[in-house]
């Protein structure tokens, strides 16, 4: 081995002192020539290195062209290298690695006075500034580069123009200047067009799409329709797969928007489809085509001689072929050794590469769910309001005692489904632990009557019998969560009423023991039904999970009631339990611990102090655009002798703010035309006192400080409990002295 090396390290001597010899006496011009042709070479290799979406390797092949470029002195190639990895680093997203390179740059070619490459020096640095949040800066630089493009005489300058057309039409996007956008998107879309290159079909696709969402932004749905389908078509050509996603979304909410909810639910399927195939299966693979398509738009070709690259490539080669020689001679003595490691290295970098892939695709994964639960729970809300109010007003209309019946009967479903989609339908919540458990004083057996009620009707169309076995000796009033038990109760009853038929329920509450401050109790819901093997015992809990295939299909339903029973007893710090013989039946079990309160005879429900009278002839504007919400509002508010007047949208609500007297406004956050928020913004403008209170059925635990920054007092989510609703509205008057 030593022998070999030795022999190497000779060769490699004898090889220099050949190309010493043949050097010497040659003019330092053409050294320096051909020092120039190796700095483009390894220029061209970057590209082509970017084309292959393998940027590691662009940038290793960019940092020797920048190192050699210094070494002959060469600044036009220093600046040009550190122009080509800003941009690398920029797509890549390592902007504090981008800067360096891009101030250098142009330090450089303002120096040289090379118009043209500080041009695009600009257009790298305004892109900078845009994702670092600078935007009235990054509009600086970019009037400034496309104004030295304009002077250009070059037809290679139409191409550059053209990209900072469009990325200055992005940024006046979203400074919601939509119209000044679209300007700049049809000029950049001209250039592209002239030009007869398959790479700009990218930059076409984009600019599509980003003219689709400012039509869409103005509500030109019809124009915004046939740019985002033209985006679409695109981006399935090209294989562009983040275009192709985001026109997908965009197809849905225009659907959505123009009374299609077919198309809106078909391209909103397509999408998720499409979201879990390159986000979730291929992620790697996806962004770096992403970061290909993006950095081939951004990177003229055309700005390095062909020749040169020419002259590069028969350097190479001889350098390949000396290469080769020395390689032959190691590869006797380390072909075994070499195979050992590169099988090692091998399964580390794809045992490395499935760990970043799987959490990468695990976080687009929570991405993507977290947008459908939050779409979901929008559409849920909305309904649920109409079905609360109409609840509320039926009450408040003298019912019969069995109409009474009835109606405790929906409204207790009422509040539990809307507890469902607060708590149980939003899965992060829960896989995070995010859920609260409330501390409230109530009456158990109470709550078990209401399930019991509410479930009996269905218990007796499959011909079961519910029985409940309740202690007595359990309290009256004890202190815990009284949604989360009835959550509980109604999941595992309605869990043994799917899977029994023509049989029986029990359900047994025990008081196991008790002291002053504290009673632990027993609950078992037992059925006669279908039972559940041993095998699916252990996996019965699981999110989405059921006995078998052929249980889902004989009694349907998510699989998700066990799974969220499981949760919500951990969150209360116990334990779900199972017995169960195939074919005869389950029971399920747990215990929990509740508080005990001192006084009897504590309310149940919260008690809110509102001075009724002091609230009767107030003026209150209702802005909504659903017909039924806004009936059940005004009747909610007449019905306290309020007076109440109706907008349908933001921009009608700014008029009548402007020119009539109100002493509040419930303001909705999604309306056609601008939203609530930006209504609210400019309704502040001209009026700071007036209170604004946001009635919406968005979830707001993510985002409640954008609501006060925007100019609201408070927020009412839909559907919301009556007293609540009348409470922050008597509490919004007398902050601001409407009422005393």
């Amino acid at each position: 081995m030593n022998t070999i090396m030795l022999s190497l390290r000779n060769f490699v001597v004898v090889l220099f002192t050949l190309s010493c010899l043949y050097s010497f006496g040659q003019k330092p011009k053409n050294l320096e020539t051909t020092q120039e042709i190796l700095v483009d070479s390894l220029l061209i290799k970057g590209i082509n290195a970017i084309n292959t979406a393998e940027f590691d390797k662009s940038i290793l092949k960019f940092q020797e062209a920048k190192q050699l470029a210094r070494k002959i002195n060469n600044q036009s190639r220093v600046g040009l290298s550190q122009q080509l990895l800003a941009n690398v680093y920029l797509k890549q997203g390592e902007y504090d690695k981008a800067f360096p390179e891009i101030h250098e740059a142009i330090k450089i070619h303002q120096e040289l006075q090379e118009s043209g490459k500080l041009a695009e020096d600009y257009l790298t640095y305004a892109q900078l500034l845009d994702k670092t949040n600078n935007k009235t800066e990054a509009l600086k630089f970019l009037d400034q580069s496309i104004a030295i493009f304009e002077s250009s005489g070059e037809k290679n300058a139409k191409q550059s123009l053209a990209t900072a057309h469009l990325y200055k039409g992005a940024i006046l996007q979203e400074q919601k200047k939509d119209d000044a956008a679209i300007k700049e998107f049809e000029r950049a879309l001209q250039f592209f067009s002239k030009l007869s290159d398959s790479r700009n079909n990218y930059s076409i696709a984009r600019l599509k799409l980003l003219i689709a969402r400012s039509h869409n932004n103005l509500n030109k749905l019809d124009k915004s329709l046939a740019e985002a389908t033209e985006a679409y078509n695109l981006s399935k050509e090209g294989s562009f797969p983040l275009i192709e996603t985001d026109a997908l979304r965009l197809l849905s909410t225009i659907s959505r928007k123009m009374g299609n909810p077919e198309n809106a639910l078909k391209y909103l399927e397509q999408y998720i489809q499409k979201a879990q195939l390159y986000f979730q299966e291929d992620l790697a693979s996806t962004r770096n085509l992403a970061a290909r398509n993006a950095l081939m738009a951004d990177i003229n070709p055309h700005n390095y001689d062909v020749s040169k690259r020419v002259q590069a490539n028969k350097i190479t080669t001889v350098l390949i072929i000396a290469l080769f020689t020395i390689l032959c001679l190691l590869a006797l003595s380390l072909y075994k050794n070499n195979n050992l490691r590169a099988k090692a290295n091998e399964l580390l970098q794809a045992k490395n590469a499935e760990l970043v892939i799987a959490k990468e695709n695990a976080e687009k994964a929570s991405v993507v769910k977290a947008q459908f639960l939050s779409t979901i729970t929008h559409e849920l809300r909305t309904p649920m309001y109409a079905v609360t109010g109409l609840t509320h007003l039926l009450l408040s209309e003298n019912p019969t005692e069995e109409q009474k019946k009835h109606l405790d009967s929906l409204k207790f479903s009422g509040e539990y489904l809307l507890s469902l989609i607060n708590n149980i339908l939003d899965l992060n919540k829960l896989e995070a632990d995010k859920v609260e458990v409330e501390q409230a004083t109530f009456n158990l057996r109470k709550r078990v009557d209401d399930v019991l009620f509410a479930l009996e009707r269905s218990a007796q169309e499959k011909g079961n019998k519910l029985h409940l076995e309740y202690d007595s000796e359990i309290p009256d009033q004890i202190i815990g969560d009284p949604l989360m038990i009835s959550q509980i109760l109604i999941n595992l009853i309605g869990n043994g009423n799917k899977f029994t038929r023509d049989g029986d329920i029990f359900v047994r509450i025990k008081q196991l023991s008790r002291n002053e401050t504290q009673t632990y109790l027993h609950f078992e819901v037992e059925d006669t039904g279908e039972g559940i093997s041993k095998k699916k015992q252990k996996d019965i809990f699981q999110n989405f999970t059921q006995g078998s295939v052929q249980i889902n299909r004989k009694f349907g339903g998510t699989g998700l009631g066990l799974s969220i029973v499981k949760r919500l007893l951990t969150l209360q710090k116990s334990k779900i339990e199972l017995e169960s013989t195939l074919g005869k039946g389950s029971k399920f079990f747990f215990d929990i611990k509740y508080g005990l309160t001192q006084n009897k005879k504590e309310p149940e429900e919260r008690v809110y102090e509102i001075d009724y009278d002091a609230l009767k002839g107030r003026n209150i504007l209702v802005v909504e655009d659903n017909k039924i919400n806004q009936m059940i509002t005004r009747k909610i508010l007449e019905k306290n002798e309020m007076k109440c007047d109706v907008a349908d949208n933001g921009e009608i609500a700014i008029e009548k703010v402007r020119f009539e007297n109100y002493d509040l406004v419930l303001m909705d956050i999604h309306m056609p035309g601008i939203s609530g928020i930006e209504a609210t913004q400019k309704i502040r403008e001209f009026n700071k006192d007036l209170p604004i209170l946001a009635l919406t059925a968005v979830t707001i635990d993510e985002n409640i400080d954008d609501f006060y920054l925007a100019g609201f007092n408070d927020i009412i989510p839909k559907p919301y409990k009556v007293e609540e609703f009348f409470f922050k509205i008597h509490n919004a008057l007398k902050r601001k002295n409407v009422i005393l």
